[in-house]
């Protein structure tokens, strides 16, 4: 069973607000909520390019013009401090906490696991703790990854499966924020809802993605590196439907009961949002092509095969993900419907025109 939650007249922390999914998540809760509240905070961390996180902002401050019976504020700020978060709960009276704040990528946390331990797993504690010590947090949503799964050959991967042999330390950090969240449900009553996202894509994402750094590359005429000698299979999902699932499951927090024993049981909940549609890593690469020749990316003539490194598999890497989004479509009514040739299309017009701009 869910709590319902309603999500208007409610005080909103989106951490990780000026990230790909954070910044359309913001977006759209303005869109379609009156008189909300959204306090976004994100460290504008220089990994990616800070333009596009500026970009981003850009379009929530635009997007914020339209909706003057709603507020929206921006704190520049690293959840892995404590003192910053602590004093973001004693200001604001959370009632949702969104947890998108991460340093994301598989090779990223293997040449930098510094950082992505204290984004991953001390920013991730010092949220939780806060929403423990507020008393008020009637639902903690986070992001977790399908990079958990590791190298399993069962598909599709389920969320009954077992995840404990992780392929690289951001997929054990992931598992270790459910394991987290697990035990704050259980001890304090706190409704937690873990979403492992697979393979985001879309306008404005993050440019380490294949799609996007396959693109720079094509664009600078350069060859693009493609492991596993292409045998391999992504769940793509479109960032459209990773925000409308978000928003389902912000309003309807796993509901708090009593065990036999007096004790609570874990109001805790986890979901996969993927399109159950891998795609052929080659056949990805031929779609992204087609569409960048089509928004005019690319030139008419341009021969994609001829722009093709064939490579072994890389550590960390897996060679499938592939979603059972069963148990989101049964308790939300939704499951991801964007095709991958209508999402990459939308990429290349946005990549088109924002370079050109």
């Amino acid at each position: 069973m869910k709590q319902k939650i309603e999500l208007e007249n409610k005080y909103i922390l989106i951490t990780g607000g000026a990230g790909f999914i954070g910044s359309n998540l913001i977006i759209s809760l303005l869109r379609r909520f009156s008189n909300i509240h959204i306090i976004s905070i994100d460290s504008m961390a220089t990994n990616n390019p800070i333009q596009l996180k500026e970009w981003r902002l850009k379009c929530i401050e635009d997007e914020v013009k339209n909706h003057p019976e709603s507020t929206y504020t921006f704190i520049k700020g690293n959840i892995a401090d404590v003192e910053t978060v602590q004093n973001l709960f004693n200001k604001y009276n959370f009632s949702i906490v969104v947890n998108l704040a991460a340093q994301a990528g598989v090779r990223y946390s293997i040449n930098h696991p510094d950082t992505c331990m204290a984004s991953n797993i001390i920013g991730f504690y010092n949220i939780i703790e806060a929403c423990r010590k507020s008393g008020n947090t009637k639902h903690l949503v986070y992001a977790s990854s399908s990079s958990v799964y590791g190298g399993s050959t069962k598909v599709p991967f389920s969320v009954d499966d077992n995840v404990d042999t992780p392929v690289s330390l951001y997929a054990a950090t992931k598992k270790s924020n459910e394991l987290i969240a697990h035990s704050y449900s259980k001890l304090y009553n706190i409704p937690c809802t873990g979403l492992r996202f697979f393979t985001v894509y879309g306008p404005g994402g993050r440019t380490d993605m294949a799609y996007y750094s396959f693109t720079e590359k094509l664009v600078r005429g350069d060859k693009i590196d493609v492991f596993n000698y292409g045998d391999c299979q992504r769940d793509f999902t479109y960032i459209d439907d990773i925000v409308e699932g978000i928003i389902r499951v912000m309003g309807s927090a796993p509901e708090k009961k009593t065990g036999e024993d007096g004790l609570p049981i874990p109001p805790y909940a986890l979901y996969n949002i993927g399109g159950g549609n891998p795609e052929n890593l080659m056949d990805f690469v031929h779609i992204l092509a087609d569409e960048l020749i089509r928004a005019k990316v690319l030139d008419n003539d341009f021969d994609i095969d001829k722009h093709v490194n064939l490579l072994p598999m890389q550590a960390g890497d897996v060679p499938v993900t592939y979603a059972d989004a069963s148990g989101l479509e049964r308790d939300f009514g939704f499951k991801p419907t964007i095709d991958l040739r209508t999402g990459l299309r939308k990429f290349a017009e946005w990549y088109s025109d924002y370079n050109r701009k």
